[in-house]
């Protein structure tokens, strides 16, 4: 997900997507953990990095 498509959704709608972001990275680190092939590797490096975007326009709002 692209920063300009977060800055265009509602503050409720990040809200709900990083809760969404949060709980499919951790079930995809539980995968990992339990030493389960993922389907996609590149996945959680991806989750992490659009959630720190969702938090990063979160703070600049905040301001």
């Amino acid at each position: 997900m692209k920063t300009k498509e977060i800055r265009e959704m509602t503050s409720e709608d990040r809200g709900k997507k990083l809760k969404e972001m949060r709980t499919e990275l951790m079930h995809e680190r539980g995968v990992a953990a339990m030493g389960g092939a993922p389907p996609d590797p590149g996945k959680i490096r991806v989750l992490r990095t659009t959630i720190a975007r969702i938090l990063t326009v979160q703070r600049e709002e905040r301001k």
